[in-house]
């Protein structure tokens, strides 16, 4: 396995979403807002793409999005590499003062590395039909 601070090539980017239950996103869009990340995280088995993360935003505000791993690499703790890296990245990068944000369907990976349930804040999304 071979990590690397790299965005991914957008074709992969978009298979990887599906193949990992994400939503569909397409390859147009991927060209145009890989290359805008703050950060980005890949994992590779030889050449494919198997794992993914980055970080987009401004500066002020930033967020952590697109961590996937392919489900037949799961429970290995590639999630948890990926992770590791981003939150470097933000400790190193990233204004103390800026807010850093994510949405997750799940939150016991996200928990190990500080991040907590709003108590004033509510996470909210615009739904596009």
């Amino acid at each position: 396995m071979q990590i690397e601070e790299k965005i991914p090539d957008a074709a992969e980017y978009c298979a990887l979403r599906i193949t990992c239950g994400l939503s569909a996103m397409s390859v147009e869009a991927a060209k145009a807002g890989l290359p805008k990340s703050l950060y980005a995280v890949t994992l590779r088995d030889g050449e494919k793409l198997i794992g993914m993360g980055r970080v987009v935003g401004d500066g002020l505000h930033v967020q952590v999005v697109d961590i996937a791993v392919d489900p037949e690499f799961q429970g290995q703790g590639y999630s948890r590499q990926i992770l590791e890296k981003i939150m470097s990245f933000i400790d190193e990068k990233v204004s103390k003062s800026a807010v850093v944000s994510l949405f997750a369907d799940v939150d016991w990976l996200y928990q190990k590395f500080g991040f907590v349930k709003p108590q004033k804040s509510q996470g909210m999304f615009y739904k596009r039909s």
